[in-house]
């Protein structure tokens, strides 16, 4: 694409066609003080070739308040600047902030700022500040666009200090490739300065005045391109130093020493990220030297923008941690909990109030003898009631009390039927973990003998668990057939003994003590078991598991009698 020698290159005179209005969503603001304008205005000119030559007349006498259209309302002037004025302005019709610039009809470049106004509304790219209205009425001719209250001027982001690396890296990206895209559409900016840059709360850059700045002030260029590129490379080292990278001192920015020429931002302060430093002297206007090696010269923003996308991306930095407040002991850690307070006490005592004087008055006399009266009433009325009520207790404690019968011969169908004993037909000793499978069994009648001075005993052991030869042994009583068993009560001899209640229904006795049922166990001289619920068994196994110390040194196992009841 062949490069413009204007601002609005290919823009054709519209000047008598009707006005093109582009809406948008948000609001603008313009920003550009008087003194900025001052201060580039020299520089631009020689940079830039304008030519100033020609009369311009005086920027139009309006006043706060007048409306434009019926409809803008002009509220306060910005600038005011070579025949020019940039206003903010209120919109009534849609009740938003909008930015004018104002001029004469007449005005030399009157024609231009139209056509450059309205090539720049149908770019319509959101990475510009909007182009809203561009109108010719009566003796003046002026152009709306959008005015952002909630975004910072990189002016003002700069007065701060410089940016991060990061930040300078966003800058740098988003404004190359929203030149690169303004270029493919054949427009220039020309006066891209720091003034002209954008940055939302959102953190994403706009940039305002596309082609309108130039055109308002008469700027033209032979190379928009390579402009356009240098402006990018100067607002890049503008925001890795925090200095305009000219002699002259611009825009609130410090200008380089003289004498010296364009030196690297990595050599003017430390610190300055050494692949953004080398992208900035590539877009300046010094045929690319770089600080350590020879690159090409980025001479279009299409070239920087992939220049800046062949860069390792740049990470945010990571947010600084806040140390927590130091902690803070209360009185009680720091050990001065009821201390007497070392200064004096300047509580003030409570004042007590005094009791109003009792009623002297005629009136006040019989009131008190009125209360004393119901009181004696009541005190008589409650002791003739509590006499009578004992009196009426007299009279009904000397009549006879009935009696009532109850037929004995009825069925109480709640009554707990009582237990009845259950007849143990013979006992067998049960020692099925012994070597010899048998445990005394000379004695075993002892056990449901009646006696209690009998008993069976079992053999001596080491130990209380049997010298850990064998879990237990036991003795095994037949009740003949199935019956319900509700208790068994197991006396010992010899101290307390361990002891457990198994069952079965089966017609024969296990082979192993685990195949009986296990319903409970005890601990004790004399052990009553008894299940949380009748069982139906026809074989009990009184099952031995710890024994006490006999005499003899030995532990021995000694019971007594066994009854089984129902």
């Amino acid at each position: 694409m062949a490069e413009r020698s204007t601002a609005a290159v290919d823009v054709a005179d519209n000047s008598g066609d009707e006005p093109l209005t582009a809406k948008a969503d948000a609001a603008s603001t313009d920003g550009m003080a008087d003194t900025q304008d001052a201060e580039g205005a020299s520089s631009s000119d020689a940079e830039n070739g304008r030519d100033g030559s020609a009369a311009v007349p005086a920027s139009p006498d309006l006043h706060s308040g007048h409306k434009l259209a019926r409809r803008y309302r002009l509220e306060e002037c910005v600038t005011r600047l070579d025949g020019f004025s940039s206003w903010r302005a209120v919109d009534e019709k849609l009740r938003r902030a909008v930015g004018v610039h104002l001029l004469p009809a007449d005005h030399p470049r009157a024609r231009s700022v139209l056509a450059a106004a309205r090539s720049s509304a149908l770019l319509g790219d959101p990475r510009f500040v909007q182009v809203l209205d561009a109108v010719e009425e009566g003796n003046l001719v002026y152009v709306v666009h959008e005015w952002l209250p909630d975004a910072t001027e990189l002016t003002a982001l700069l007065a701060a200090g410089p940016m991060d690396a990061h930040d300078a890296y966003q800058l740098v990206s988003q404004i190359s490739q929203a030149m690169a895209a303004a270029h493919r559409e054949g427009l220039a900016h020309l006066r891209l300065t720091p003034g002209a840059v954008l940055r939302s709360s959102t953190g994403q850059y706009r940039i305002r005045g596309l082609a309108v700045n130039a055109a308002l002030r008469g700027i033209t260029a032979d190379q928009p391109l390579r402009t356009d590129t240098e402006a990018i490379g100067a607002l890049l080292y503008a925001a890795l130093t925090r200095r305009w990278p000219y002699e002259s001192d611009a825009y609130g920015l410090s200008g380089l020493p003289k004498d010296l020429g364009l030196i690297p931002p990595d050599q003017v302060r430390a610190g300055v990220h050494r692949g953004l430093s080398e992208l900035a002297m590539r877009a300046l206007a010094n045929d690319g030297a770089t600080a350590s090696r020879q690159e090409q010269p980025c001479t279009t923003p299409d070239e920087l923008a992939k220049a800046v996308a062949a860069m390792p991306r740049i990470l945010p930095p990571e947010p600084a941690f806040t140390a927590p407040p130091e902690y803070q002991r209360t009185t009680y850690q720091q050990g001065t909990y009821g201390r007497p307070s070392a200064r004096p006490s300047s509580a003030t005592q409570p004042v007590i109030a005094v009791p109003p004087p009792p009623l002297q008055s005629r009136t006040g006399k019989a009131l008190k003898w009125a209360v004393s009266a119901l009181l004696i009433a009541a005190l008589g009325l409650g002791s003739w009631q509590l006499a009578e009520t004992v009196l009426d207790r007299g009279k009904d404690s000397g009549e006879p009390t009935p009696t009532r019968t109850t037929d004995s011969g009825g069925d109480d169908k709640n009554a707990v039927e009582p237990s009845k004993p259950v007849s143990v037909v013979r006992a067998q000793d049960y020692d099925p973990l012994g070597a010899d499978g048998s445990e005394k069994p000379a004695s075993i009648e002892n056990v449901y003998d009646g006696d209690a001075s009998s008993y069976w005993t079992t053999d001596g052991y080491y130990s209380a668990d049997f010298g850990r030869l064998k879990e237990g042994v036991g003795v095994v009583l037949d009740l003949g057939k199935v019956q319900q068993v509700g208790n068994v009560e197991v006396s010992f001899l010899g101290g307390s003994t361990s002891v457990e209640l198994r069952s079965t229904e089966g017609s024969s006795i296990p082979q192993l003590p685990d195949a009986f049922t296990k319903i409970t166990k005890g601990t004790g001289t004399k052990v009553s078991l008894k299940p949380d619920k009748a069982v139906q068994a026809r074989y009990l196994l009184v099952w031995l598991t710890k024994l006490p110390l006999s005499d003899d040194g030995n532990y021995r196992g000694k019971i007594s009698d066994i009854k089984v009841t129902s």
